[in-house]
């Protein structure tokens, strides 16, 4: 059985998206334990041209295809190749940074494959004709070890659980001869998030506001946030109250986040929300209620009123680095 690796590339105008590196490491890491290749698949305009940056992150094969038609991305035509392309590949492994894109194909993908896919992977293994996958269920109550037979296997990684991992592939560069279908649905505008803004699945660090904020004036957090380096998040009820974007709603309605930092602002700690941050690896607390559920997640915690709390600390931050 062959053990190549295939990774399904998201990348924009900024580039590679940081999911797609991650998924390369672990692409990289699966390939070397087993003696296969890595293969990037950067479908759209401009895939191209990231083939170096793809070939210094573990990519031993660049397979691109400019078609307009895959670009700006449309489930559609992206499927069809990808299944093509696959099923002509025959890799092991196929990896998808978890992304909006991503989810978009999840289902898609592993329907028209008949393959068994993992999401909100936490580590995974190859043991003999399964690949184990741990993923968490219940809002992160428990970890499951999944086995997944048959080729290929899908997985999603859960974000910044993978690092990634600067290491040289071989970076050769084909062009794929897949037909391109067009889509029956295009994409008319593109409303871009501000410049700046960090991607909250993706930050090392999130500021997160709730019901306590009391209002849709989260400058206070922002600050923080930019001391921090950190992108800003929000609980249900501050987006049910329209005080923030549905965009940046941390729960299990809204988008899985496991950064390095999680500073949880007048966040009572509900099982929803903590769904979605359970696997931060350090959390901050401020609350006024001592009794408040985010408190027993808390690897740190403050009792005391926001809006005196985190100026305090945002000051201090700010000394700190000088």
């Amino acid at each position: 059985m062959a053990q190549d690796v295939l990774v399904i590339v998201q990348f924009s105008e900024k580039g590679v998206a940081k999911a797609s590196l991650e998924a390369l490491g672990l692409a990289r890491e699966l390939a070397d334990a087993h003696g296969g290749e890595v293969l990037a698949v950067p479908l759209g305009q401009g895939g191209e041209e990231l083939a170096p940056v793809l070939a210094a992150h573990g990519a031993d094969r660049v397979l691109v295809s400019g078609d307009e038609n895959l670009t700006p991305f449309a489930p559609e035509p992206h499927l069809a190749v990808l299944a093509t392309e696959i099923g002509r590949l025959a890799p092991r492994v196929v990896v998808m940074g978890n992304t909006l894109q991503a989810r978009d194909l999840a289902g898609r993908l592993s329907a028209r494959l008949s393959a068994p896919a993992a999401v909100d992977v936490l580590s995974v293994r190859l043991d003999g004709d399964e690949v184990v996958a741990v993923r968490p269920l219940y809002g992160g109550k428990v970890l499951a070890e999944i086995r997944l037979s048959g080729s290929p296997v899908l997985l999603f990684p859960r974000p910044n659980v993978f690092p990634v991992r600067p290491v040289a592939g071989k970076g050769e560069v084909e062009t794929l001869a897949a037909p391109v279908t067009a889509p029956r649905a295009r994409m008319e505008a593109f409303i871009a998030a501000p410049a700046g803004k960090k991607e909250l699945s993706e930050a090392d660090a999130v500021v997160s506001g709730g019901r306590g904020m009391a209002g849709p004036d989260f400058s206070m957090l922002e600050e923080l946030a930019g001391v921090l380096d950190a992108a800003v998040g929000a609980s249900r009820s501050a987006v049910d109250e329209g005080w923030r974007p549905h965009t940046d709603q941390v729960g299990q309605t809204g988008k899985t986040v496991s950064p390095a930092l999680y500073v949880a602002c007048g966040i009572s700690g509900a099982v929803q929300h903590l769904a979605g941050m359970s696997f931060s690896k350090v959390v901050v607390a401020v609350n006024k209620d001592p009794d408040a559920p985010i408190f027993q997640r808390a690897d740190y915690g403050v009792v005391g009123d926001l809006f005196e709390v985190v100026p305090e600390l945002t000051a201090a931050l700010r000394e700190r680095k000088g």
